[in-house]
C-alpha cells in the first residue's frame, strides 16, 4: 500500500538528481508534491514528468522574499504541508587556501542559510504532525583537505536536524537528516572537462567507495520516503547515511583490498 497517500509534500532543488528523483519516488506513493528550481526549463521538464497535480515553483533558497512567494503558493495550491524535504544546496570541492570570501558565502547562503529559512517560513503552514527531512552529506565525516567549507555548512545542516526537532516537537513535527555519499546524480565531470579525466577520476572515486560504485538518485530516496512516511515515527534528529559503506567501513574500499 501506497505510505504517503493523501500527503502535501514540497521538495526544494526538486527539478534533477536526487530532488527529482525524490519527487517521482513521493508521487509513486501517493503524495501530492510541489519541487523548486533555479532553471525554468529544467523545472518545467520535472514537472511535465511527475504529471497529476505536481506543481513547479521557480524560486532561489537564498532569497527570503522567494520563499515567502513560494510559501503563498503552496498555501493556495494545498493549504498546507505534510512533508518538507529541504534538499537544495550546492556542492563544492576547493582546498582551503583557494576559497574566497564570495566562494564561502555562495556556499552557506545556500547551504545553511536557505535551509534555515526553508523550514522557518514553513512553520505556519506545517501540518501537525509533519515531517521535515534535511539533506546533510557525509562530507563533515571525512576531513577531506579540499571540502572544507562544504563540508562545514553540511555539519551545521546535521545541527540544524537536532535543533529543529526540538522547536517542533510540541507539535508532533519530526525533523530528520539524510546523509548521501557520491551519488550518481548526473554526469561526472572533472575540473578541466577532459574525457580522459572524466573517466580517470570517477574510477578513483568508485575505488573508495567499499560497493564499488556511485549511489543512485532513487536509492537515496526511498531513505527520503522512509523519513518521510509513518514507518519512521519513533525517529526525531536522527541521520540516516547511505554512501554504500564510504564513511563508516572506509577501509573495506577496494583501494585498499
Amino acid at each position: 500500500m501506497p505510505r504517503l497517500v493523501g500527503k502535501r509534500a514540497l521538495i526544494t532543488g526538486g527539478s534533477s538528481g536526487i530532488g527529482f528523483a525524490t519527487a517521482k519516488a513521493f508521487v509513486a506513493e501517493g503524495a501530492r508534491v510541489a519541487i523548486t528550481g533555479r532553471n525554468a526549463r529544467r523545472l518545467a521538464t520535472a514537472r511535465k514528468a511527475l504529471g497529476g497535480e505536481a506543481i513547479a515553483v521557480r524560486a532561489d533558497v537564498t532569497k527570503l522574499r522567494q520563499i515567502d512567494s513560494l510559501y503563498q503558493q503552496i498555501r493556495e495550491h494545498f493549504g498546507a504541508l505534510d512533508i518538507i524535504f529541504a534538499n537544495a544546496g550546492l556542492v563544492s570541492e576547493a582546498n582551503i587556501t583557494g576559497v574566497d570570501e564570495s566562494d564561502f558565502d555562495e556556499i552557506f547562503d545556500t547551504n545553511v542559510k536557505g535551509l534555515f529559512f526553508t523550514v522557518q517560513k514553513a512553520i505556519p503552514i506545517l501540518s501537525n504532525g509533519a515531517s521535515v527531512i534535511l539533506n546533510a552529506s557525509i562530507a563533515p565525516r571525512l576531513g577531506s583537505p579540499n571540502s572544507a567549507v562544504y563540508a562545514a555548512s553540511k555539519a551545521a545542516v546535521r545541527a540544524l536536524a537536532r535543533s529543529f526537532s526540538a522547536a517542533l516537537i510540541s507539535r508532533g513535527v519530526r525533523v530528520n537528516a539524510i546523509s548521501p555519499g557520491p551519488t550518481r546524480a548526473g554526469v561526472w565531470k572533472s575540473s578541466n572537462g577532459s574525457r580522459k579525466r572524466n573517466q580517470r577520476e570517477e574510477r578513483q572515486a568508485r575505488q573508495k567507495i567499499p560497493m564499488g560504485r556511485f549511489g543512485r538518485p532513487a536509492e537515496i530516496a526511498q531513505a527520503v520516503v522512509f523519513l518521510a512516511s509513518d514507518d519512521s515515527s519513533f525517529m526525531l534528529g536522527a541521520e540516516i547515511v547511505v554512501d554504500g559503506g564510504k564513511a563508516e567501513v572506509p577501509a573495506a574500499a577496494p583501494i585498499y583490498l
